[in-house]
């Protein structure tokens, strides 16, 4: 069920581009065809490094999210938080429907585990006792809300932490490639969204295994990360990234068959033979800015799409070195000659002036 999207921009105008607007299919019409059989209403596909959209449909609409939401609690509360801090769950935050951890009142969690949890395993409780420690939980949905305008993420309402389908709760395919563009450009929750296996924390403080439920990490060779999400109003939602070649692809699905695991193969896909044949149809924003906006350092203008300068190869970090100091000393053997002929000349000078000797 889409839900009618927030305004994009003061303007009026969509976040990324003009036909990013649509409500339909949008695509290069020259560009090959698209994989048959996507059952997402919503969703978007897109060139990570660069910000070019390479594909959507519906775009913008809104969507509840599910638990894909649990992103936009990790982009927002993850910098903020101790990761050594130990907590010791409110029982009360513990009632809880859908996927669990489960957490035990009577052990105590650090607060990285507890992200663990939220990423991995898609867990609400762990989502509830996050949500917890920096204030209230209405103090964590506004941040949550306020990352989501810094962002420009202005199609997202968050009205829980967990994602669970809640009155006026909605995100939408671009937004989600922001959200999941900003996790990216957080390293710990990077690392974190691409774990298949960790141990943490479990009853009484003992190790405890859990696995990750995006099964995109077994299944797709490349595949790093996001995160999956269901319940039945929302159907399947998923934020998947796959870097194969030195490219790295971003997709979004909302409202799609439980099942999206093949669709989502077969966009990305679609995507990494397409790059470099078709034109973008919009953009997303870039993650050096979205690394600034997720520690909450800097505003996020719209249209922004710089690319990272590539770092230099040791070797030509040498070579400029050597050139530089090279450059330095025949610079100052020139100074020196231009001072020892003027200090010449000007003995000369003097000399001509002095009466000659009879």
């Amino acid at each position: 069920m889409s839900l009618a999207p927030a305004a994009s921009a003061s303007t009026g105008q969509p976040i990324g581009g003009p036909q990013l607007g649509s409500p339909g299919l949008v695509v290069d019409p020259a560009a090959p065809a698209l994989p048959q059989g996507i059952t997402a209403k919503g969703w978007l596909l897109a060139d990570a490094d660069t910000g070019d959209v390479l594909a959507a449909r519906d775009p913008h609409g809104g969507f509840t999210p599910a638990s894909t939401l649990k992103l936009l609690t990790a982009v927002t509360e993850l910098p903020r938080l101790d990761p050594g801090r130990l907590v010791r769950p409110d029982p009360a935050d513990l009632i809880v429907d859908g996927n669990k951890a489960p957490l035990d009142p009577g052990t105590s969690y650090p607060v990285k585990d507890l992200f663990a949890y939220l990423i991995l395993r898609s867990a609400n409780d762990a989502a509830n006792v996050i949500a917890h420690l920096d204030g209230s939980r209405a103090d964590t949905l506004a941040r949550m809300n306020a990352q989501a305008r810094r962002l420009h993420a202005d199609d997202t309402r968050a009205m829980t932490p967990n994602g669970l389908d809640a009155p006026s709760q909605q995100s939408s395919a671009y937004d989600l490639a922001l959200i999941g563009r900003a996790a990216l450009a957080l390293p710990e929750l990077a690392r974190l969204a691409g774990t298949s296996r960790m141990v943490v924390t479990g009853d009484g403080g003992r190790p405890r295994t859990i696995v990750a439920e995006n099964k995109l990490l077994e299944r797709y060779p490349g595949a790093i990360g996001m995160k999956t999400g269901y319940t039945v109003r929302s159907g399947g939602t998923f934020v998947g990234v796959a870097r194969r070649g030195g490219h790295t692809l971003i997709l979004t699905l909302l409202h799609a068959t439980p099942h999206y695991y093949p669709e989502a193969e077969h966009l990305l896909d679609w995507g990494f033979a397409a790059l470099g044949h078709v034109h973008p149809i919009g953009t997303l924003v870039s993650p050096q800015a979205a690394r600034a906006v997720a520690a909450g350092r800097a505003p996020l203008a719209a249209s922004a799409t710089a690319v990272p300068a590539p770092a230099l190869p040791r070797w030509a970090t040498v070579v400029a070195w050597f050139l530089g100091g090279f450059a330095a000393l025949l610079v100052g053997l020139r100074v020196r000659a231009v001072r020892r002929r003027r200090a010449h000349q000007r003995r000369a000078r003097h000399r001509a002036r002095r009466p000659r000797s009879r």
